[in-house]
């Protein structure tokens, strides 16, 4: 299979589901958010956020839910993906250091040639967005930077 096939079992690619969200988000208003905007959650690879967020309830939770990890990046490597980004925010820059988070993380764990099939969908205190990944995404989420992080979901006790 290459890279940039669909999945031989379903003819689909997958997705990276990503989120943002205010410190403190009740965490089913994050499950319920992604709910909303995941059609196939079947195809939901990872969930990716800001890398401050990563113990947050909220994001254990949803990733929990779809029984996927829960990938990091840093507000910097965030920033790279401005370019791509549907809806930049400035008020995001100045509270996270990056234009945007939800769609920025699923543009950077879905790679290169990922590109968003939701744009950014806001709660009360959350943002959620999912992109397409072009590419497997185990080599995307195994490349060792120091700019990702990995959580195993599946390790959290409730």
């Amino acid at each position: 299979m290459s890279a940039e096939a669909p999945s031989p079992d379903t003819g689909r690619r997958p997705l990276v589901l990503g989120l943002g969200c205010e410190r403190g988000t009740p965490p089913g208003e994050l499950v319920d958010l992604a709910i909303s905007i995941v059609t196939r959650p079947e195809d939901v690879a990872f969930v990716a956020t800001l890398d401050m967020r990563a113990e947050e309830p909220a994001m254990q939770a949803v990733a929990r839910h779809f029984s996927v990890p829960l990938v990091t990046f840093s507000a910097a490597r965030l920033e790279t993906e401005t370019p791509r980004l549907a809806n930049p925010s400035d008020l995001v820059f100045a509270h996270a250091g990056c234009h945007g988070v939800a769609e920025a993380a699923a543009l950077a764990q879905a790679g290169a040639g990922g590109r968003l099939v939701v744009e950014k969908t806001k709660s009360a205190h959350a943002t959620a967005a999912v992109a397409e990944s072009f590419q497997a995404l185990a080599a995307v989420s195994s490349q060792g930077d120091s700019m990702s992080s990995h959580f195993d979901s599946s390790r959290e006790h409730i």
